[in-house]
């Protein structure tokens, strides 16, 4: 009995899964979306201070409420408020916020992942027109279970000078995440999936991992080619024939360490787009969590990063035409190479780049 309601459960899980785009599209007021946004810290607002130019130009049908995460004080309050906006307006798009290593202190992310179960964190690689990289034909997308594993942050002190932390992997969130990624790529016409693993060490935990993912595959998706890669070979062949690879699904820090990989991949961490989803709420930031502290201010911040993963947002919502709008705008500059910004090779100043955008639309 136990194993028929277990079974009926995934199931259940895996069809909300699939209908999660209409689970988490919020109601239109006016005629606008309400979205919740977080400017983060570092660059952050300097790179959503863009965002809202290009949407404000282009009469985007979306609404702000801001949360202001910068700084510590109030840092749990503003955790809290944060939650509560999401929870109303289900969908958010933020930029990278700061965790200080002091242990007391919370982590937004990690907050989101376990109040709202956004499980599923993708990360888009690819080589784009005009950006100088050394090896081209790059279109990958990582797609990284946020739940569970690593980044539980379950660790506790056992006596002085010893920590444990506990690292647990599910067969359920396992195949949760397996069936996102079975059903992105059979939804973008990818044809392979390589699960992203390291059990030749880890024999359970990982070992439950590989052979979840495969198990999906092989038995609900046989049109999808399914491979599995231990993790320092995977981090190896990204850098020396990421071509390979269509999607790959991974534990929490796999993914964490690879997204950081494939951004270097393609010209750098101000350039990879990301989206992270749950059932009923899903959160659009930049795939590579920098924040910037050392360029905070400066005016200098790559914003193309944001500028996508926002537009990653507008297909969410159904505005499509926006979207691309803004996407080729931003491709179309970057492209053109004139008016970049200084970590691809250019002078340009964050507000220049974003004006060249806008003047890209005005055409």
């Amino acid at each position: 009995m136990f194993s028929n309601l277990y079974k009926k459960s995934v199931l259940n899980s895996s069809v909300a899964m699939r209908n999660m785009a209409t689970h988490s599209l919020p109601k239109k007021y006016g005629g606008k979306y309400t979205v919740t946004l977080i400017p983060g810290d570092g660059i952050g607002k300097e790179i959503t201070d863009s965002v809202r130019k290009i949407f404000e130009y282009e009469n985007v049908p979306v609404e702000f409420e801001t949360i202001d995460m910068s700084g510590i004080e109030g840092h749990e309050s503003k955790i809290e408020e944060a939650i509560l906006s999401i929870k109303r307006n289900k969908v958010g798009l933020k930029s990278v916020t700061y965790t200080p290593t002091d242990p007391f202190i919370k982590s937004l992310n990690v907050a989101f992942r376990k109040e709202l179960d956004i499980y599923a964190s993708l990360v888009f690689i690819k080589n784009i027109e005009g950006v100088k990289s050394k090896l081209h034909d790059v279109d990958f997308v990582l797609v990284r279970e946020n739940t569970e594993a690593e980044y539980s942050g379950l660790e506790h002190q056992s006596v002085p000078g010893v920590v444990e932390s506990l690292k647990i992997i599910t067969k359920y969130k396992t195949e949760r995440i397996a069936r996102f990624a079975f059903d992105y790529a059979k939804r973008h016409d990818r044809k392979l999936v390589t699960a992203i693993h390291k059990a030749n060490i880890m024999k359970l935990g990982d070992g439950l991992f590989r052979n979840t993912v495969k198990e999906v595959g092989h038995t609900e998706y046989p049109d999808i080619e399914v491979k599995d890669l231990i993790v320092d070979n995977a981090t190896m062949q990204a850098v020396s024939k990421p071509q390979q690879f269509d999607v790959m699904v991974t534990p929490n820090m796999y993914g964490a360490i690879l997204s950081n990989v494939g951004a270097a991949l393609v010209g750098g961490p101000g350039l990879v787009p990301g989206a992270s989803y749950g059932r009923d709420y899903a959160v659009f930031e930049p795939g590579c969590r920098h924040v910037g502290l050392d360029i905070k201010g400066k005016n200098v911040a790559n914003p193309t990063a944001m500028i996508l993963s926002a537009t990653k947002m507008l297909e969410h919502l159904g505005l499509h035409e926006e979207a691309e709008r803004i996407s080729a705008a931003t491709k179309a500059v970057l492209a053109e190479g004139k008016t970049i910004t200084k970590d691809i090779g250019g002078s340009a100043s964050t507000t220049e780049f974003t004006d060249a955008v806008l003047a890209k639309l005005a055409n």
